[in-house]
């Protein structure tokens, strides 16, 4: 049983200077960080898009995958892919406007039961659900 609340930490640290990557840490795990060139940064490290949109794909990968244990579906592999759009909303201030991510569910032991569940975690993947972001999902299966 899940218990919470539930607490994740992270932390970065950096020096002055727009084309300085930083480090930045969660779980023990260090990433390099870094300004992407399209808002005149280096962009030779992970941007906080990148995050943001990885976060996103990989909460429904996580989702489905736990879904998928509990009920017994067994899956070859899962690929996802995600497309963020940053763009300005009404006020011209830059927000994080859709995500399209795409799915293919390969070779799953149950076709249906596969749907049901990549649908069920649409709906409850909580970062998903968390966000402004207007996020599409579109979801195949490969046999």
């Amino acid at each position: 049983m899940i218990k919470y609340p539930i607490e994740f930490s992270a932390k970065a640290k950096s020096q002055s200077g727009i084309d300085t990557n930083w480090q930045s840490e969660s779980n023990g795990i260090r990433s390099s960080i870094a300004v992407p060139v399209e808002f005149e940064g280096p962009g030779n490290g992970l941007s906080p898009e990148d995050l943001f949109n990885q976060a996103l794909v990989n909460c429904f990968v996580a989702t489905f995958k736990v879904y998928a244990e509990k009920s017994k579906l067994e899956f070859e592999s899962l690929q996802a892919s995600s497309c963020l759009v940053v763009d300005l909303d009404d006020s011209k201030q830059p927000i994080m406007k859709t995500a399209k991510v795409i799915v293919q569910i390969i070779r799953p032991s149950n076709k249906e039961k596969a749907v049901l569940l990549a649908n069920k975690a649409v709906r409850s993947g909580f970062i998903l659900n968390s966000v402004k972001t207007n996020c599409q999902i579109e979801i195949s299966i490969v046999e």
